[in-house]
């Protein structure tokens, strides 16, 4: 049930942005972006946790396992590059309305778009090639899906692997949370020195991107201590802690963008004002 509701509110949030000229943006395309990444995100994972749910032996190959992970880490640096791209389409249109046009061509839109997705998918994609031809000497996972905890399992982690998981984790965690923090502290620096109206379209359009920026962040907080606490953790607070990296971003994430960006907001309640209307009911008489 969780998955279909997934499924139903990023598909209703990518329609809508497809489907209406008027949500044709650099904003809004980066939005579905994301709802895009939530989808693929869960087909990656829940497919594969259901089947073990109902299943009497929870087992994955080295292979799938593998793939889950790249798919997991490319797509989460993927998250945080388009949350970057947004943080610069706002800063842009903000404080640079003028220039807003000529910066944010669909040019501009499209070369964001292939490096969210080309950068991280490269980065991840060292990574697990190297993890996957480490020798195995254990065999038991200790989680719902394939993650750094799968390092755990190896006999002997190389000292590249490690140095390489900083530089990725720097390339596509930190430097970009620190250039939309930087972005949205000119842009608070700019919208308090205007007028209340130009306040008021700044909270509009930033404080869903900072609610789901700061979500996303204490999320992958917890993956990373999931991965250097694993023996310290019980499986109670290990288990909690990995549904909500696989329930809250694919879910809430179109949720907060559908109720907090008035112009999608707009459409979805004409979607469900057309979907709860009676239909007109013709008598016949005689």
């Amino acid at each position: 049930m969780l998955y279909v509701l997934i499924l139903c509110c990023n598909c209703t949030i990518i329609c809508l942005v497809w489907i209406h000229r008027n949500l044709h943006e650099p904003m809004y395309i980066f939005i579905a972006a994301l709802s895009l990444n939530s989808l693929l995100f869960s087909t990656a994972i829940y497919p594969k946790l259901i089947a073990d749910v109902i299943s009497h032996r929870q087992s994955v190959s080295h292979s799938a396992c593998m793939l889950q992970y790249f798919i997991f880490y490319s797509l989460a640096g993927s998250d945080f590059l388009l949350l970057s791209a947004m943080a610069f389409d706002r800063y842009v249109s903000i404080c640079r309305p003028l220039h807003y046009a000529a910066t944010m061509s669909t040019t501009s839109v499209a070369v964001f778009l292939a490096g969210a997705w080309f950068l991280p998918a490269c980065h991840v994609l060292v990574a697990t090639v190297i993890s996957a031809k480490q020798k195995m000497c254990r065999f038991v996972l200790a989680g719902i899906f394939c993650n750094n905890s799968i390092q755990k399992l190896q006999c002997a982690k190389p000292m590249f692997l490690t140095v390489w998981g900083l530089f990725v984790l720097t390339n596509i965690t930190l430097i970009p949370v620190l250039f939309i923090l930087f972005t949205y502290i000119k842009i608070f620096l700019a919208t308090y020195r205007s007028g209340g109206e130009v306040r008021k379209k700044a909270a509009e359009t930033c404080l869903p991107h900072l609610m789901v920026l700061i979500s996303f962040s204490c999320l992958c907080g917890f993956d990373v201590i999931i991965a250097r606490l694993e023996t310290d953790l019980s499986k109670t607070v290990r288990l909690i802690m990995s549904l909500q990296i696989v329930v809250y971003n694919p879910l809430f994430n179109p949720i907060i963008y559908g109720v907090k960006m008035k112009e999608i907001w707009k459409h979805i309640k004409r979607l469900l004002l057309c979907g709860t209307h009676p239909r007109s009911q013709m008598s016949l008489s005689k």
